[in-house]
């Protein structure tokens, strides 16, 4: 299918931005030097916050500030719906180096509204000053406090979810294998575009690896800043094994939380979404799986540009909504 023309239109408008474009990565930045995380969060947030005004915020109830476990930032978003509903535990995408609370606050209001749930999304540590496994150990310490204190949220303690997309939606699959060794039971867990397989090699990341928004040798630099090696290093084979980093490589799949996995047909990261989609169907998971023609990585942000990637945002959320009851 061609890509989404609204998409397309998107697209061409990023180099009018005044931040380094998204083939930067790992290459010579404007203003001389390499891009870096701080230019990587500038323009993450110049691609979200700067582009949304009031309009495009989804309404809520109530959005309020507070730290779990005492010291992790995140933000609560409440639905008109009085409890008990459901609660997700939100991390947010971003590669591991950048997004934070502000850059995904649309993804959790969408959620909110959508499913009736209270989102608490979470403001895990980022690499490269925080590598590996930072981000895994931040964002299970989120879930099992929400979990212990699901009273002060959702208050039931049947439909607790953890999800995301992209690197967000990788800690959240780690998440569940870890909820799932641990006996902690999750209703369901919301995968949109994750990454898989770090060291696998796919057709997508050829076929899409260029001008698609995200770049396959934007993955390598993310790669690169979350584990602190490169590709060619060998401590990266045994990074690349490490089913928290490739949730694709854990030994057993079966009784994991039934999952919502969504990607996108032109993105680098779809073989290995479909790949793990059908590994935990395999496996006897319940799955809602569905890949999205015409529409690039980050689409589930991006309603507010292209009716498509808003439809497809629905179908995400009816799904999970399904799931979960």
């Amino acid at each position: 299918m061609p890509l989404d023309p609204d998409i397309a239109a998107f697209l061409r408008s990023l180099q009018q931005l005044d931040v380094p474009g998204p083939d930067a990565f790992g290459l010579d930045a404007p203003g001389g030097g390499k891009l870096d995380a701080a230019r990587a969060r500038a323009l993450l947030r110049a691609l979200t916050v700067g582009q949304r005004g009031p309009s495009t915020r989804p309404e809520v109830a109530t959005v309020t500030s507070t730290a779990l476990a005492g010291s992790l930032p995140a933000r609560v978003y409440r639905p008109h719906t009085a409890t008990p509903v459901p609660t997700v535990v939100y991390l947010h995408g971003g590669g591991w180096v950048a997004g934070d609370l502000d850059t995904h606050d649309v993804h959790a209001r969408t959620l909110c509204r959508d499913l009736d749930a209270v989102v608490v999304s979470v403001d895990y540590r980022l690499a490269p000053e925080h590598r590996f496994p930072a981000a895994v150990e931040d964002a299970y310490t989120a879930l099992t406090w929400v979990a212990r204190h699901v009273d002060a949220f959702g208050g039931d303690p049947a439909r607790l979810v953890v999800g995301s997309d992209s690197a967000g939606a990788t800690l959240s699959a780690v998440c569940a294998q870890q909820a799932h060794a641990d006996g902690l039971e999750l209703a369901a867990q919301l995968l949109v575009y994750p990454s898989t397989d770090m060291a696998g090699a796919y057709p997508s990341r050829v076929e899409n690896g260029e001008g698609y928004f995200l770049t396959t040798t934007e993955l390598h630099w993310f790669f690169e800043q979350y584990i602190g090696v490169g590709r060619s290093d060998a401590a990266s084979a045994a990074f690349g094994a490490d089913p928290r980093v490739a949730p694709l490589r854990a030994k057993d799949l079966a009784e994991l939380a039934p999952a919502v996995v969504a990607t996108a047909e032109y993105d680098p990261l779809r073989d290995e979404g479909d790949a793990y989609a059908e590994a935990l169907q395999g496996s006897g998971v319940r799955v809602e799986h569905r890949r999205f023609d015409g529409l690039v990585h980050g689409f589930f942000g991006m309603g507010h540009l292209s009716p498509a990637a808003g439809e497809a945002t629905a179908w995400i959320n009816t799904a999970l909504k399904r799931l979960i009851g």
